[in-house]
């Protein structure tokens, strides 16, 4: 009766033991393995997006829409990249079509064509201000610049805040749509000013002359959906998401121009 006994119990325990390995197995097996790092907003993929033809193409963003969130939201950014930025790269090339600015780059056609052809310069700037305005903003950025442009922010304006604090009131104080620029003008200085509507530093007549190194959309399509008419706090955010390190590249090459002029 006793071996009996001590037969039940035994099994009654290996039983207990094998279903607790059992279910701590179903533990393991249920954890979830490490989400892979989103490389795709829901909104889309931007090298989707395609011009027709013609000879200036859509560059892509080196990053998903919703990259920038908070502080750029992912729906505005899919709005003004697929349909804002698409517009004027597909009016740009139905302009230059069958003339010969379809042999000259786009540098040539913003500094060099016809300033009274309006259709052609609202879609030559609308399509070169964008592609300098995606390159200016990148993920896990902001911060402050380092290296040369940093020294050469020191020297042009005394101090990063200071710098900062003069961009952030020229762009404020801009009236209606337009762009705020940092720019190496053609002593090699860096100077900061505003555009109106698609124009750039690089077109002849401008209220600020140079070649731009980051540039800021003021235009409305850029920030209602988000921050409404609160424009203040969208170039404030802009801050968390300067691309200086692209800056800093784009100094130096502008350098290389004044001294080669």
């Amino acid at each position: 009766m006793k071996i009996k006994k001590l037969t039940l119990l035994s099994f009654a325990f290996l039983t207990f033991f094998s279903c607790r390995q059992k279910n701590n197995l179903e533990e393991v097996v249920q954890i979830p393995e490490p989400e892979a790092q989103e490389t795709q907003s829901v909104y889309g993929n931007p090298a989707d997006v395609k011009a027709e033809k013609g000879k200036f193409k859509m560059r892509g963003l080196t990053y998903a829409y919703n990259a920038l969130e908070p502080y750029i939201d992912g729906r505005t950014m899919e709005l003004h990249y697929s349909r804002h930025h698409l517009s004027y790269c597909n009016n740009l090339n139905k302009a230059v079509q069958g003339t010969e600015l379809e042999n000259w780059t786009l540098d040539q056609i913003l500094k060099g064509s016809d300033p009274n052809n309006a259709e052609l310069r609202n879609n030559a700037g609308g399509y070169y201000n964008h592609n300098l305005y995606w390159e200016s903003m990148a993920p896990k950025a902001g911060g402050k610049p380092t290296d040369s442009l940093a020294v050469a922010i020191d020297r042009d304006f005394g101090s990063y805040d200071t710098f900062k604090s003069q961009f952030v009131n020229v762009a404020s104080k801009h009236f209606g749509s337009g762009w705020a620029w940092v720019v190496v003008d053609k002593t090699g200085k860096l100077q900061i000013g505003t555009t109106s509507n698609q124009d750039n530093p690089l077109m002849p007549e401008m209220p600020i002359k140079g070649t731009p190194i980051l540039a800021l959309d003021l235009w409305e399509h850029a920030y209602y959906l988000k921050y409404q008419n609160k424009r203040g706090e969208y170039i404030s955010a802009f801050f968390n998401v300067v691309n200086w390190k692209k800056a800093e590249e784009k100094y130096l090459e502008a350098l290389k121009h004044v001294i080669r002029e």
